[in-house]
């Protein structure tokens, strides 16, 4: 149990090590790696993707306590959090102490410049992703037509509401979701 727990630590670790731009960009890299190392299926990743979004907090350690949680309980669910924590933490501490030399460095502002776009790419890539496996269920269901209808007619009306009412709250969409995806799949 303890090697699997500090297999666990090391995943996140790396998770919040190698990952920039917030928990979105970390979507691609949680699934591969909570997914290869047999913790959770694809499917519950995106259930947990889910309830990540909709619970208070950032969505990384909210990810992280959850698969933690789910895999071995609450040493599990701490480990997995201070996994995810850590780098950032360790990192904001020397930037702190060494910051006028380093972001001062001509090869950390190239760096620099060259993760936004890469952040944005794994942004894209999870919507994308998370997008196809609500309404088609995964790859293989968008090329055996094994919609979800549901979450198809979901998807639409959310984004129609959105394109309607430009200003409205993300906030109030993501209750919307909840509501239409509570009656959608309570009465068929």
């Amino acid at each position: 149990m303890l090697i699997e727990l500090i297999q666990l630590f090391l995943i996140f670790f790396k998770i919040g090590l190698f990952t920039f731009g917030g928990g979105y960009a970390m979507i691609p890299l949680i699934r591969n790696e909570v997914v290869g190392a047999g913790y959770l299926s694809i499917v519950q990743v995106d259930q947990f993707i889910g309830i990540a979004e909709s619970t208070p907090g950032p969505f990384a350690i909210n990810i992280a306590t959850f698969v933690g949680y789910n895999s071995f309980g609450v040493w599990g669910s701490i480990l997995a959090t201070l996994g995810v924590v850590l780098p950032s933490f360790i990192i904001i501490i020397l930037i702190a102490i060494f910051s006028a030399k380093i972001l001062k460095s001509k090869p950390v502002r190239y760096a620099l410049s060259w993760i936004n776009p890469l952040t944005l790419g794994l942004i894209l890539s999870a919507g994308v992703s998370v997008v196809i496996n609500a309404i088609f269920g995964n790859m293989e269901g968008l090329v055996a037509l094994n919609t979800d209808y549901i979450a198809l007619a979901i998807f639409g009306i959310v984004l129609l509401a959105s394109l309607v009412f430009k200003k409205i709250n993300p906030i109030m969409l993501i209750i919307l979701s909840g509501i239409l995806g509570f009656i959608g799949y309570t009465i068929f």
